[in-house]
């Protein structure tokens, strides 16, 4: 049993008589800029790996502070 136009309609009709056109779109608004975020993350990320910190200097610093 395939899901067929008329039920996708049917759906769809019943979601936005629920939740409103202007909810909808703020959602897909939280959405986009969730995405951006994650993207803009995972770039800045990639940035820092490109270019390690030495630790062993950090260790020798808290090693001296104890």
């Amino acid at each position: 049993m395939s899901i067929g136009f008329w039920q996708i309609a049917i759906v769809v009709i019943l979601v936005v008589l629920l939740f409103g056109r202007g909810k909808i779109s703020s959602l897909m608004g939280d959405v986009a800029k969730g995405i951006k975020s994650f993207k803009s993350g995972m770039a800045s990320d990639t940035i820092e790996d490109n270019n390690p910190k030495d630790h062993s200097e950090d260790k020798k610093d808290s090693k001296d502070s104890n």
